[in-house]
């Protein structure tokens, strides 16, 4: 019964992605992006002879997360062809050129006929899936061929199908996998809860690859001069439910900078960050004509810098937290040894719930907690240097999953 209820959600997924690719541009992108999917495979790989890794990652974030062990594995083993692929254009898209894999795909929708077609194509020797992807036919086809299959960074929670009385079908994936590894020990212990036992508690990737970016950290053009020597707030990834809270402070403290980066930067929503916050004005305004009089906020409106830019905080906010789906990265802007501070929506979050809980990190649930907890760590120079502090141990106490991972496989997998 799984199975036939699986292949219906399947049928319905393509139906009504087709449709809204009519209307909707990531969906677009998604549909356009497998047209003769397979023949430009055939044309990637006619003729490889060199043994493939194939990495699949859900959409960007799980890229950032799997891309520290990718790029170890590309620098280990330089004879290997490595295959990456996304299931979402938000991920495809900003790394379709991406320079350390030798061929970058969207992945066909899963099928038992799609799954053996694209493995007798790539015919790879080794499978690493990043957290949070699970594609039963896919899965069942490499289990098959008695491929090497990784999960790597995976993370899991008593509330998802894998442990729930209707969730036969999604157990049954987990048993396709060679080897887990899982960021905590809440994990190992809901594995082991139904019988899972391959698994490893090696910690978060990511981690590898927020310290790897601030250790190759240069400089945003213009920010020096924008920040000088003022107190700087820097909101991440932030959402108009987090305007709603961060407008009365960034109003009321002019003598402060502030750096929006929103989440979305259409011209639509860069506009609204413009009416919203006082003083604004987009940076790469600010870049081209210099500051306008009164500028003491920055929106910015490109991707790809903010990771740089925590730097420059004397606070961080990320944002997310007032919305539905949660805060987003946290680790972007620990590895500076900043404050954090975030909505309420993050114990879905197990970095966020570890800085919280080794002091760094701060989690409020409206403007007057934010105010209060962001006046205490600007007045408060002891407070604010404990979690400073914090901060650091955090990242340095959660540093090596990805050296565990590769120890794994150089030892077990690749000769």
């Amino acid at each position: 019964m799984g199975i036939i209820l699986y292949r219906i959600f399947i049928f319905l997924y393509a139906c009504g992605i087709e449709i809204a690719s009519v209307f909707n541009p990531k969906a677009r992108s998604w549909y356009k992006g497998r047209i003769k999917i397979f023949k430009k495979l055939q044309k990637a790989f006619k003729g490889n002879k060199a043994p493939v890794i194939w990495f699949h990652c859900a959409s960007l974030g799980e890229f950032e997360q799997g891309r520290p062990l990718l790029e170890q594995l590309r620098q280990r083993h330089p004879d290997h062809k490595i295959l990456l692929t996304f299931f979402s254009p938000s991920g495809y898209e900003i790394h379709k050129k991406y320079p350390k894999a030798d061929a970058v795909f969207y992945l066909p929708l899963d099928g038992q006929y799609h799954a053996r077609r694209f493995l007798n194509i790539t015919k790879p020797k080794l499978v690493i899936f990043v957290k949070y992807e699970f594609w039963y036919f896919y899965l069942k086809a490499i289990h098959e061929k008695k491929i090497p299959l990784l999960l790597v960074s995976a993370l899991f929670r008593k509330e998802q199908p894998f442990f729930r009385w209707y969730g036969s079908l999604y157990r049954k994936m987990l048993e396709f996998f060679s080897h887990i590894f899982v960021q905590d020990d809440a994990s190992t212990e809901l594995l082991a809860g139904i019988g899972i036992q391959r698994v490893t508690r090696c910690g978060d990737t990511r981690v590898d690859r927020v310290l790897e970016i601030n250790q190759h950290w240069t400089p945003t053009p213009g920010m020096e001069a924008f920040c000088a020597d003022k107190k700087v707030l820097i909101a991440g990834s932030t959402w108009p439910e987090d305007d709603k809270e961060l407008n009365h402070f960034v109003r009321t403290n002019p003598e402060m900078r502030f750096v929006i980066a929103p989440h979305e930067i259409d011209s639509e929503r860069l506009a609204e960050c413009l009416h919203i916050y006082s003083g604004s004005q987009l940076y790469s305004d600010y870049l081209q004509n210099g500051a306008k009089e009164g500028t003491y906020t920055l929106i910015i409106d490109n991707i790809g810098q903010l990771k740089r830019l925590y730097k420059y905080a004397t606070i961080c906010f990320i944002g997310g937290g007032f919305g539905q789906n949660g805060i987003h990265n946290t680790l972007e802007a620990a590895v500076y040894e900043k404050p954090i501070l975030f909505g309420p929506v993050y114990e879905h979050f197990m970095e966020a719930v570890g800085l919280e809980a080794s002091g760094a990190a701060f989690p409020v649930n409206n403007v007057l907690e934010l105010e209060t907890v962001l006046q205490q760590l600007l007045t408060d120079d002891a407070f604010y240097q404990q979690a400073c502090r914090s901060a650091a141990l955090y990242m340095h106490n959660n540093a090596g999953a990805t050296s565990a991972i590769l120890n794994y496989i150089d030892q077990n997998l690749i000769p």
